[in-house]
């Protein structure tokens, strides 16, 4: 019965049945409770469970390092990896692929060496499944010669490991190596024509990455998908929309990868008309409610400025995880509904899902955007205090914002001046665009000196003491920064705007 629940996500009917139970319950059951909680992204209910377990197996660390890594916590995964292997738990080649998953982009990326040679000493041979996540570190932490070294350890090679080096040479940005690697293949499959085109795209020459689609025979719904995403990375919005009419005549069905970064392409040009086609289109592919595309229509009708449509869809959702939450919140943020952002964020704590440090950006924006500067303090002193969450310098800068716009200029200078952490771009920014709102010269002279200490003279930086000089009457200060313009050959930043197109 638990199985059954566990495939149909139905946690409450699971839970239920587990806590009435407790004379049944065992290892597989306990485990099937953790995957149901983690699969919903309700980590510490997961967490206090696994606690709970007077017996685990390999199944059960397994889970929660799954868990973590979803949840992006790469120091939870390595210390309950860590954790595991104290405990005397032989961890398995599913292990220490999710742990090195974990670790890629990220600073623990400096472990994979060390997970290497633990993988050798436990008597893990490099098999294709390790040796091809073995690879990947590699690529990610740029050692090509270890990464190498990896494929020529793997036993009985197969298709898969030479697509693992195709895919790790165009990560370390060595394109020709890769090239090379593709041409020498004992045979190719569509895994690897996909693996050279994402490598090219990834390595921003989509040019070469559409001649490498154009020369696969039989294409599949991957390989349009990735072009398709290839064009919304490198902004070209028009094309990946374009390509899909194509895909559709080819006979392939599109899922609902493709149809998020159709949505993404339809948020960057900013065309409401077309993303409700593919709205339309998604209703009658009939493909089952998806949490990660439904949170692609949300923020889809939240960016194009259909607020209304984007709750729509959300209250739809029968499960929501944290990215569908913060996409919610986000666009309330956006359109300056600081109570309704609030508001969810209160629902969100209370369906025990935990806020990340891209809620709290949102809340903290949507605070700065509605004047809620009591507020903002209580979010921005409990993202430490109550939820574990460090500030970053997005947050002070939200911070920034908030006084700036209500006009507590001195405030935001003492939060500046208090960070434990330098103070970047986006911060100094903040306050300069503050200083520029409310004319403020002495403090926007300080917030232009932050900036170019950064040594990033960004045309803004004029522009705002400019209008700043002009309404102070400081006609010479305003002289005196023009000829430092002209000299600096800095432009004067052009407005722009964005004009919906419909496609056919």
């Amino acid at each position: 019965m638990l199985t059954t629940h566990l495939h149909n996500n139905s946690i409450k009917d699971a839970t239920v049945l587990f806590e009435l139970n407790p004379t049944s319950r065992n290892i597989v059951s306990y485990n099937i409770i953790i995957a149901l909680y983690v699969k919903n992204d309700r980590l510490r209910h997961a967490q206090k469970l696994f606690d709970q377990m007077p017996l685990r197996d390999v199944v059960s660390w397994n889970t929660m390092l799954l868990g973590l890594r979803n949840t992006k916590n790469p120091h939870g995964v390595y210390g309950y990896f860590l954790q595991m292997i104290r405990t005397s738990f032989s961890p398995n080649e599913y292990t220490i692929s999710l742990v090195l998953s974990a670790v890629f982009n990220t600073e623990l990326n400096l472990l994979v060496p060390q997970i290497h040679s633990f993988v050798v000493r436990v008597g893990l041979n490099p098999s294709l499944f390790v040796g091809s996540a073995l690879m990947r570190g590699y690529a990610d932490v740029g050692d090509p010669f270890a990464l190498s070294r990896v494929f020529d350890e793997v036993l009985d090679k197969d298709i898969s490991s030479w697509n693992a080096l195709v895919s790790g040479y165009m990560k370390i940005g060595l394109i020709r190596e890769a090239q090379r690697v593709f041409d020498v293949m004992p045979e190719r499959n569509i895994v690897s024509w996909t693996s050279l085109m994402n490598g090219y795209i990834d390595n921003k020459m989509i040019n070469k990455a559409r001649g490498v689609f154009n020369k696969i025979n039989q294409k599949n719904v991957v390989s349009w998908t990735a072009m398709i995403s290839g064009y919304v990375q490198s902004q070209r919005f028009i094309e990946a929309l374009r390509l899909f009419p194509l895909m559709l005549k080819s006979g392939i069905p599109p899922n609902h990868f493709t149809f998020s970064s159709l949505l993404d392409a339809c948020v960057g040009c900013c065309s409401l008309l077309t993303g409700q086609q593919v709205h339309s289109g998604v209703l009658k592919s009939g493909i089952p409610d998806d949490i990660v595309l439904l949170s692609s229509l949300v923020d889809m009708y939240a960016k194009c400025g259909d607020i209304d449509a984007a709750f729509s869809v959300f209250e739809s959702m029968s499960n929501k995880n944290m990215v569908s939450w913060n996409t919610m919140i986000g666009g309330y943020a956006r359109h300056g509904l600081a109570k309704r952002a609030l508001d969810e964020f209160k629902r969100m704590t209370k369906s025990g899902i935990m806020p990340d440090e891209v809620t709290f950006v949102s809340i903290l924006s949507a605070c700065a955007r509605g004047g809620l500067i009591q507020e903002g303090e209580e979010q921005f002193n409990a993202m430490v205090t109550e939820y574990g969450v460090q500030a970053r310098g997005e947050h002070y800068a939200c911070m920034v914002d908030l006084y700036g716009r209500a006009g507590h200029l001195e405030e935001a200078v003492e939060l500046i001046k208090g960070m434990p952490l330098k103070p970047d771009i986006v911060v100094w920014s903040a306050l300069l665009a503050a200083c520029g709102l409310h004319s403020s010269l002495e403090l926007g002279e300080f917030a232009a000196e932050g900036i170019n200490k950064l040594k990033n003279e960004h045309p803004v930086v004029y522009s705002v003491l400019m209008k700043i000089y002009g309404e102070k009457g400081a006609w010479n200060s305003a002289m005196e920064l023009r000829e430092m313009m002209k000299k600096k050959k800095v432009q004067k930043q052009n407005a722009g705007s964005s004009v919906e197109s419909r496609l056919s």
